[in-house]
């Protein structure tokens, strides 16, 4: 891509030279920096350590006969380009990172604090039992608090992510299932469901049957019960949606579903806008995946482990995953089964979780307690509706006659004749120093805009947010489609032909050409 993409140039002036242009290439304290592959060199190296005398190879045949193709580099030179290219991240200790369905709120640094202690940071998963009495505790004392604000008597906090939270919450459907000597083959997914939704259904080996959505973006009551039967192992449901709106028929699906033997999934990556408001238990939901990183604010990506525990309910905790976190007289130890049990989902991952994440979102908890967990998604909810009520009337808002719940959705109707496209507006924002919004989804929604602010943002901060996308709608209606259409125009690289770069990628360095010898 950095070798793909066009770099950004300033303007010209009336000779033709570029206003600010540099003589080595770069912008101030913004270094033109070339691949990593382009800085090395042959035989530079960051460390040179001489052959000891009197050994010998063990490696038999596994020694390599070639070399492996890394560039020669010194330290200095490696630490200097991962932290050029590091400042060139965006991040929530940045600004405000809209995307919906993402919740990416504060991580609060007395999370990191406690999580880096080192009874946590240098826990090894081969410890004995008797060693790691604090943090099954804190194990313990986190499946407490979930199953208290989702109102469900059990959790595994295997899962390492909320995808595979889902795969274990339908894992356990199945187990059920066949506990009852049933094999039902159909899922049924609305249509305004995560798309992960329909791909864990699949994964598990069922047949995926969409249920449409109604004019105001949830849940076809109507349709849905037309499509139960015996063979309907499931519904999963988003809730509340992915166009941002509370589901208000939820108790009639899971009472439909109920009656026709099958089981509720609910995905629960956006339970940050109901947490302390509504328990998932008491709707009738069986089983739902929780993201930590979401909800209970610890940090996204990272390139590490997440961690999606399932709370499930009376029904489903027999077929849990193992390990299982219980009280043993006056401590603890870890249920791992016989491995004889009929039915039981097993192990999901070789370890028990996520230590790292368990502290964080547990120090969380501790520290807003149930009363600010409910204000925390009360304040979402509130960021969410200041900024649809600011702009829907110079951008268009699909589901705009009521409120919406923890963020605001679009659609490119604002733009319609005028040369503009959405991703065109959105890159545009990447020159006002925002990064842009979830886009193109959900799919029920045309050129769909889906902005999460959170509640971590200040009135300050959303005025700002606001008045740069009111800006950019009035800009792109005057008819100055060129400022978008060439954007970003800001930053060290334009973009790419996308279209390209998604069907033909280039994922492979090559040396450049060297010149032919004169003849």
């Amino acid at each position: 891509m950095n070798e793909q993409g066009r770099p950004s140039r300033p303007a010209a002036n009336d000779a033709g030279t570029p206003i600010g242009a540099t003589i080595s290439g770069n912008r101030g304290l913004d270094i033109e920096e070339p691949l990593i592959f382009t800085l090395g060199e042959e035989g530079r190296t960051g460390v040179d350590l001489p052959v000891p005398d009197g050994t010998a190879l063990r490696l038999g045949p596994a020694r390599a006969r070639r070399g492996i193709g890394l560039p020669g580099l010194a330290e200095p030179q490696v630490v200097r380009h991962y932290t050029r290219l590091s400042r060139r991240n965006y991040a929530i200790d940045l600004g405000i990172f809209p995307l919906g369905s993402c919740t990416m709120k504060h991580n609060p640094r007395l999370n990191e604090r406690m999580a880096r202690l080192p009874g946590f940071a240098d826990l090894h998963p081969m410890q004995p039992i008797s060693t790691i009495q604090g943090a099954l505790a804190v194990m313990d004392r986190l499946s407490h608090w979930l199953c208290v604000l989702t109102g469900m008597p059990g959790v595994a906090l295997v899962p390492k992510a909320g995808a595979q939270g889902e795969l274990c919450g339908l894992m356990a459907i199945r187990a059920a299932l066949a506990a009852r000597g049933e094999t039902r083959t159909r899922v049924l997914v609305p249509e305004s469901a995560h798309g992960t939704n329909p791909a864990t259904a699949a994964a598990c080996g069922y047949v995926v049957d969409p249920v449409p959505a109604t004019a105001d973006g949830r849940v076809d009551l109507a349709a849905f019960k037309a499509k139960l039967g015996p063979d309907v192992a499931a519904v999963m449901l988003t809730n509340p949606n992915t166009c941002g709106l509370f589901e208000r028929d939820v108790k009639a699906v899971a009472d439909a579903i109920h009656e026709a033997g099958g089981f509720f999934y609910c995905d629960g990556a956006n339970f940050n806008a109901v947490v302390g408001k509504v328990r998932p238990g008491d709707l009738g939901i069986d089983a739902m995946h929780i993201n930590l990183h979401k909800t209970f604010s610890t940090p996204h990506g990272g390139g590490g482990p997440g961690s999606g525990p399932v709370v499930l309910s009376a029904a489903l905790v027999p077929f849990a995953p193992r390990p299982r976190v219980v009280r043993d007289g006056d401590g603890f130890t870890l249920d791992e089964g016989d491995g004889g049990e009929d039915g039981v989902v097993g192990r999901l991952s070789a370890f028990h979780g996520q230590m790292g994440m368990f502290v964080r979102a547990l120090a969380y908890m501790m520290s807003h307690g149930s009363d600010g967990l409910a204000q925390a998604a009360g304040d979402a909810v509130l960021s969410a509706n200041y900024i649809l009520a600011s702009l829907k009337d110079v951008m268009s808002a699909p589901f705009g006659d009521g409120p919406c719940m923890h963020e605001a959705l679009f659609d490119d109707t604002f733009l319609e004749g005028t040369g503009v496209t959405m991703l065109d507006f959105a890159k545009a924002m990447i020159d006002e120093g925002f990064h842009p919004p979830t886009m193109y989804f959900p799919l029920v929604v045309h050129g769909a805009l889906l902005v999460e602010p959170t509640e971590s943002e200040s009135r300050e901060s959303l005025d700002q947010f606001i008045a740069v996308l009111r800006g950019l709608a009035e800009q792109a209606k005057s008819g100055q489609a060129e400022r978008f259409t060439q954007a970003p125009t800001l930053t060290p690289r334009r973009r790419l032909d996308e279209t390209q770069a998604a069907r033909q990628p280039v994922l492979r360095w090559r040396p450049p050409a060297l010149p032919k010898a004169a003849e």
